[in-house]
């Protein structure tokens, strides 16, 4: 898509980023998990991909705590495209975004709840090689990290902890 831009969220964004969560998802869940997010004070990282003059994607980070070790990790979640521009690169042009945007800001591993066909690409793998489990009950090959920095995860373990807003 040759007129996509990757910008940070910003306050303007927020009917733009709860539309493109609610129709990329087909409910609403994710676009009120944004929400309780945001009124929460919670930090995060959000990002948005804006094309043909509107907002069409959005993915945002969130700190995850962890049983066990050190490292500043980062939930990625959600991700959301709009249906009529999937399949055309967003979705890798935000979590590529993001993962930079997070490296820069002083992350050193990202997990990630999702399709275990997708997110390999981008060099996740199996969060469970590195001696971590969701809090959430998952498929093993569903939750997967990436870490920033090498040997992040080395001294990681136990369970990872989204912020309780995904608690609903």
């Amino acid at each position: 898509m040759s007129d996509l831009t990757i910008r940070p969220e910003r306050p303007a964004d927020a009917d733009a980023v709860r539309r493109v969560n609610k129709v990329a998802f087909g409910q609403p869940d994710e676009a009120d998990l944004v929400d309780r997010l945001r009124q929460s004070g919670a930090r995060y990282l959000g990002l948005v991909a804006e094309a043909e003059g509107g907002v069409v994607g959005h993915v945002l980070f969130t700190p995850v705590s962890l049983d066990a070790g050190t490292a500043d990790v980062r939930g990625l979640a959600p991700m959301a495209v709009l249906p009529e521009h999937q399949r055309s690169g967003v979705g890798s042009a935000l979590v590529r975004a993001g993962l930079a945007a997070c490296a820069e800001d002083g992350a050193e591993a990202v997990v990630v709840l999702g399709h275990p066909d997708y997110y390999p690409r981008f060099g996740f793998r199996p969060a469970s090689a590195f001696g971590l489990a969701c809090a959430y009950d998952v498929p093993d090959e569903a939750f997967m990290a990436l870490e920033l920095v090498e040997g992040a995860l080395a001294d990681a373990g136990g369970v990872a902890h989204y912020h309780p807003a995904f608690g609903g």
